[in-house]
């Protein structure tokens, strides 16, 4: 039987910054979708574990990816979620100015001044690649590709014909907990009897949870149609796609600083938001059953008397399979 993660883990200052480094910096992170930047010029940007990234099209159709963040003193290029700028990315701070492919246009006002080279003073480059639309960046120089660590959710998708719909509304929430609380509580059915009493009436009895590569997958079918039975990924270290029977909706797990998440909802729908008025329903109800067990749990941790519990291997094989990934940072 396998024991929980130590509490001291969860919000705590040095445990954050070991898997800031250790796993989102390591790993191919969600962005955003295609869709969102289709011009030139066009940019999606967002703080992931203190990470300031962000994606931008090309004059060239491509899309790249950067950090968010000037070459001279580090000011910021962009500001917000989203935007468009006309031809150049413009820092916010001193004005130098980058082509949209990241070579260092001008350093404006800067003045001469011996070995300045513009051609060494690009921005920071991010790797960049999308599946079905979603784009993911990775601060790594190296590692697996997208498509690799994507393959099981690809073979899912498409074994069960499914597709992922276009974007219609984005939607963001902040809890007073660890992620790694947030995603935990995503990796097991084990609390929907307690905690989501609507929910445990629109799940079939053929629930199932199982890992495969980077993906831990929830399966239910519908005993009453309703809007959130379905099909779920999550895919290592943050993110969860959900398919359900009108539409999907991608879950972003974003630690926000020690022993806080930040929840990045992207939904999906072919017919505009106009059409998901059930399905935000559903998820204002879930989020905010979630987010009460789960700052209530993060609370507990933090008290003293908890140290480590155990997991069941019946309900929570998804649990343990990620506790076991976060446990080698930490060795």
């Amino acid at each position: 039987m396998q024991r929980t993660l130590p509490a001291r883990l969860y919000g705590d200052p040095d445990a954050y910054a070991r898997e800031r480094q250790s796993v989102f910096g390591r790993a191919w992170l969600f962005l955003g979708h295609e869709a969102e930047a289709p011009e030139p010029g066009d940019w999606v940007a967002a703080e992931i574990a203190g990470h300031r990234l962000m994606m931008v099209r090309g004059k060239d159709g491509g899309l790249r990816g950067f950090h968010n963040v000037c070459r001279h003193r580090a000011g910021p290029l962009v500001e917000g979620a989203s935007g468009r700028c006309e031809g150049e990315l413009v820092c916010r701070y001193h004005g130098w100015r980058y082509t949209l492919d990241g070579r260092l246009r001008s350093a404006v006002g800067f003045g001469p001044a011996e070995g300045f080279d513009p051609r060494e003073l690009g921005l920071f480059p991010l790797r960049l690649d999308a599946w079905r639309g979603l784009v993911f960046v990775s601060l790594a120089e190296d590692g697996p590709p997208l498509s690799e660590h994507v393959s099981s959710l690809e073979r899912l998708m498409s074994e069960r014909g499914l597709s992922i719909p276009r974007p219609a509304l984005k939607r963001t929430h902040s809890l007073a907990c660890d992620w790694k609380v947030y995603a935990e509580n995503y990796l097991e059915s084990y609390h929907i009897p307690a905690v989501h009493p609507v929910l445990t009436q629109e799940l079939g009895a053929d629930y199932r949870v199982w890992v495969d590569g980077e993906l831990v997958i929830q399966e239910s079918a519908a005993n009453s149609g309703g809007p959130q039975a379905g099909l779920w990924g999550w895919l290592w270290p943050n993110l969860a796609v959900n398919v359900y029977r009108d539409g999907a909706m991608i879950e972003r797990m974003v630690p926000d600083g020690p022993g806080r998440t930040r929840l990045d909802y992207l939904f999906l729908r072919d017919d505009g938001p106009d059409a998901l008025a059930d399905a935000l329903e559903a998820s204002d109800r879930l989020t905010a059953e979630d987010a009460s067990i789960c700052e209530a749990v993060q609370k507990n941790l933090s008290a003293g008397a908890y140290d480590t519990g155990v997991l069941s291997p019946t309900h929570e094989a998804g649990v343990a399979w990620f506790q076991s990934r976060i446990a080698e940072v930490h060795r």
